[in-house]
């Protein structure tokens, strides 16, 4: 009984990893207007997807403590099939600006657009950090 126990709750295990998103992960942004660039951790925020700053580094590469550290940058994503995700939002901390966000996956880099009133901006093609 405690063998089947065992693995009856190492197949739950297994399974749950099985339903992890590809975009799932930490992704380094592109610099920005300033110079600057994060980390990203993309998780599962509920039944969506949401990605927040945990790092942040100056245009030399030396790690700052940023005011958006711990923000959620993008969130309420969801993936729509063939490496796409939309529906969420993209904060965009160098314009102070919250955009209606898509991303694009293909292997190990994401990129990233913000729409607002019918004007688009292109948030750069991350990274995969691991």
């Amino acid at each position: 009984m405690k063998t089947l126990l065992t693995a009856a709750a190492l197949s739950l295990i297994a399974a749950t990893g099985a339903f992890a998103d590809p975009v799932f992960g930490t992704w380094q942004t592109t610099k920005d207007d300033n110079g600057n660039y994060g980390r990203i951790n993309v998780s599962a925020c509920g039944s969506k997807i949401c990605g927040v700053l945990t790092n942040s580094f100056d245009s030399s590469g030396k790690a700052f403590k940023s005011e958006n550290q711990g923000r959620k940058l993008i969130w309420d994503m969801v993936n729509t099939g063939g490496g796409n995700y939309a529906k969420g939002k993209a904060y965009s901390p160098d314009r102070d600006k919250t955009y209606n966000g898509k991303l694009k996956l293909s292997g190990n880099k994401l990129t990233v657009q913000g729409c607002v009133l019918g004007v688009c901006r292109d948030g750069g093609t991350w990274s995969r950090v691991n």
